[in-house]
């Protein structure tokens, strides 16, 4: 049960991310700036290496696709966004927003 918890949280953030990237297309830049940086300390974990390749050609592809992408309600879809390169696009605040309107929606269908 938590897992699908988790994965509701993360499409929802996702979402989010989405609205912002389609008011600000820039913002791109700090998803590579996060991957790059990634890349620099874990050198030495080559599964997370193949994760960030994967997000680098991702990020390669038109707007449209990379918003698509980012909320696939699919197995890919929920594997992609646990280790999303958009840290740091969304507040503190609206990250605890999520995963508590998250929790009650999650609540209310279990019911």
């Amino acid at each position: 049960m938590q897992h699908e918890l988790h994965d509701l949280v993360g499409l929802e953030i996702a979402k989010r991310v989405v609205m912002n990237l389609r008011s600000d297309p820039d913002l791109l830049n700090l998803a590579r700036a996060n991957l790059r940086n990634w890349r620099e300390r874990n050198s030495g974990a080559p599964t997370l290496l193949a994760c960030y390749q994967e997000w680098e050609e991702l990020l390669k592809k038109p707007l449209e696709e990379i918003c698509s992408t980012l909320c696939l309600e699919t197995d890919e879809g929920c594997r992609l966004r646990q280790n999303s390169p958009f840290a740091g696009l969304l507040s503190s605040r609206e990250i605890w927003e999520i995963k508590r309107t998250s929790k009650a929606m999650y609540a209310k269908s279990a019911a």
